[in-house]
């Protein structure tokens, strides 16, 4: 049999001698990551059974032709029997097919016997399915070996595996992170070029491969101030719900995709301020989500509590209701709206001033990394904004309180039995 004669960059030697069953490689642009995985789909295939066979998926079959279809079978020339160009099969010198196939079918890939699979660009594939319920089940019988290779594209699936094999511990999986630099054959200054030319945004995304860049700069870090209890003020509670039957149905790893409900403690004090004391949230049934409600008003005696009005809010109230009946403990519940706008219009509108301004501040005490995550990866699809979300209602409960004042003061007015 021919010989390959390849030369590795150091970090694709890493990589590739890891034992680990399961690889993420999340890698900025010109890293070499495609390259990895076209040499170790060729050598996969080579050292495969017979009757197995190896896959390599791109997001569509324009991108599988164009990054893996031509330089499969440069690289593999002298270890290839046969190609078949409609289909996209190659089959080795040793009879062993690779496969080369797009995320947009992945019915065609049900009835594999996998050896190997490379998913490449992977960030870019909408959802895990093609993984969990066509991939996976295929390298069952030979206890295949997988690669996911990709720069990032918001948090998706990739984001969670990646984080999944990098901090699970789970000995089948591995993590890596490698960005432009890690390439030597790349000039750095040609890299500092492009930093001084593209957007922070861009250049983290493609050249450093980052998962924690902000999409649109709607918040900036520098904004987020932290402060002692302000001494005068009144506490309201604003309420974002999420789905209830959703976390019943999912369980473990799975939950970590869905909303979470979120509750936001805020003292407004007498010139409109806001002191954030905490946000309480979690993904909860209807019945915690209730209790954590009431231990929030039991504690911090709001003169108002706002809950999103919708489907979720009529679910919620009479448990709601019941237990503060029978816990004696009552506040006034407004609705809260969309007011007829689109979410990232209503959360920027009620914080992006104000936070600019220096008009809120957060609880010194509490630990606000995960708050500031979404807030300044606000908006950027795949990231959760629930806390977020919550926490712009409270413009809502400020304008109710006013209103609650003025009403109250007309009834005194007016009360003729009590003298006004």
């Amino acid at each position: 049999m021919a010989s390959l004669d390849w030369t590795l960059l150091p970090w694709q030697v890493e990589v590739w001698q890891s034992e680990k069953r399961f690889k993420v490689i999340v890698a900025g642009r010109r890293t070499g990551k495609s390259n990895l995985s076209i040499k170790k789909i060729i050598a996969a295939g080579l050292e495969a059974p017979p009757g197995s066979a190896v896959l390599y998926v791109g997001p569509t079959q324009a991108q599988t032709r164009q990054i893996a279809w031509d330089a499969i079978i440069d690289q593999g020339k002298e270890v290839i029997k046969h190609v078949h160009v409609n289909s996209m099969d190659i089959t080795l010198v040793n009879g062993v097919k690779i496969h080369l196939r797009s995320a947009e079918n992945p019915d065609t890939l049900r009835g594999l016997k996998l050896y190997f699979a490379v998913i490449d660009e992977a960030a870019f594939i909408k959802d895990n399915k093609i993984w969990a319920e066509s991939i996976r089940p295929a390298l069952a019988d030979l206890k295949g070996d997988a690669w996911f290779i990709s720069s990032p594209a918001g948090r998706n699936w990739l984001y969670d595996l990646y984080k999944y094999a990098e901090e699970s511990n789970d000995p089948d999986w591995g993590a890596w992170h490698k960005t432009t630099f890690d390439n030597p054959t790349i000039d750095p200054a040609e890299i500092e070029s492009a930093r001084k030319t593209l957007s922070t945004f861009t250049f983290n995304a493609e050249f450093l491969a980052s998962f924690d860049n902000a999409g649109s700069d709607v918040f900036k870090e520098d904004w987020f101030k932290t402060a002692p209890e302000p001494k005068h003020g009144s506490y309201v509670i604003a309420i974002d719900l999420a789905g209830f039957e959703e976390v019943g149905k999912n369980a473990g790893a799975a939950k970590k995709r869905l909303d979470e409900s979120a509750i936001a403690i805020v003292k407004i004090t007498d010139n409109g301020n806001w002191w954030v004391e905490k946000i309480v949230h979690g993904r909860w049934d209807i019945r915690e989500t209730c209790v954590h409600i009431l231990k929030s008003i039991r504690t911090y005696k709001p003169i108002a509590t706002g809950i999103e009005r919708g489907a979720l809010k009529n679910a919620v109230l009479p448990y709601l209701t019941d237990l503060m009946r029978r816990h004696n403990i009552y506040t006034h519940i407004h609705d809260l709206t969309h007011g007829n706008k689109k979410k990232t219009d209503r959360v920027i509108w009620s914080l992006q001033g104000r936070m600019e301004h220096g008009r809120i501040s957060f609880n010194e005490k509490e630990d606000w990394k995960e708050f500031l995550d979404q807030l300044i990866m606000f908006p950027t699809a795949g990231v959760h904004d629930d806390l977020v979300d919550a926490l712009s209602y409270i413009d809502q409960m400020g304008v109710a309180n006013y209103q609650q004042d003025y009403e109250d003061e007309e009834q005194e007015i007016l009360d003729v039995i009590i003298g006004f």
